[in-house]
């Protein structure tokens, strides 16, 4: 007996929604605040089991258990990128306790201002450290794992990736250099059935603009950003997971990003004037 259309279209309506990372594991460095953390929410949504990592434990701890109080399944993982093999450690903890590696996401990193001439180079290691090498050791621990199903890196960049200001010199080449990281990565993995997908936010809401040049948080640091060009951590990761889906090589997002990084990209003269001029 024909059942009809009408009923069969209630009954799709019904059905609970397939998230797009259903059944995958994904691993979200830094990802105790700010994007790292509205990442890793997102990424449980969507129905992936998330492993958070970062070195402030209490903080990685609760967006676990906010993962679990809202039915998936969340794993912290402390580990600090810089330390040397903490990132394959904690890539061996996810795999025993998760079973598998689906997703990482090398999103450690905090940003070092001042001017180029009188920052000291002790300044400069400590922003390569974290921001250039400590994505290399996340992206170069997760590979093996993600080689065994297919994987996804995603590698958070910037709009400074592109263009730079000044007094931010340090932060802007560690963006740089994770633009070419990302780019001959995308290259090196073609054909191996894995992609890399570089992530470029323009400003959201984070706790970056808090953090000093030695890495420390201050809460009661007043973020010098614009406000009103601030998109907030939960939507930007919206943006992020879906292109880390989609396994787009490249995502520039937010409106005045994109205007950002195309100036950046296509008239260098003209924002050295504006910059110059300012």
């Amino acid at each position: 007996m024909k059942r009809g259309l009408r009923p069969l279209f209630h009954e799709l309506l019904e059905c609970p929604a397939m998230g797009r990372f259903d059944g995958k594991v994904a691993w979200i460095t830094g990802g105790g605040s700010g994007i790292g953390k509205a990442l890793a929410l997102e990424f449980a949504r969507e129905g992936a089991a998330v492993a958070v990592s970062g070195r402030r434990v209490e903080r990685i701890e609760e967006v676990a258990q906010e993962i679990e109080a809202a039915g998936g399944r969340g794993l912290a993982v402390p580990c600090d990128v810089t330390e040397d093999g903490a990132c394959a450690q904690a890539v061996d903890t996810i795999v025993r306790e998760l079973g598998r590696l689906d997703v990482a996401v090398a999103n450690a990193g905090f940003g070092v201002a001042g001017k180029v001439t009188e920052l000291d180079v002790a300044a400069w290691k400590r922003q390569f450290d974290v921001n250039v090498f400590g994505l290399v050791a996340t992206l170069q621990a997760a590979v093996p794992a993600l080689r065994e199903t297919d994987g996804r890196v995603a590698l958070l960049g910037s709009v400074m990736a592109m263009v730079t200001v000044p007094g931010n010199g340090p932060y802007a080449a560690s963006k740089y250099a994770v633009r070419a990281i990302g780019q001959t990565l995308s290259m090196e993995l073609h054909g191996t059935g894995m992609s890399c997908t570089l992530l470029h936010p323009g400003f959201v809401e984070s706790e970056i603009g808090q953090v000093d040049n030695q890495g420390r948080h201050h809460a009661d640091r007043k973020d010098p950003r614009p406000a009103k060009l601030m998109w907030p951590a939960d939507k930007a990761a919206k943006s992020c997971v879906r292109a880390i889906h989609a396994r787009k090589r490249e995502h520039v997002f937010t409106a005045h990003g994109k205007v950002a990084a195309f100036l950046g990209r296509h008239t260098p003269s003209l924002l050295h004037l504006a910059a110059t001029r300012s």
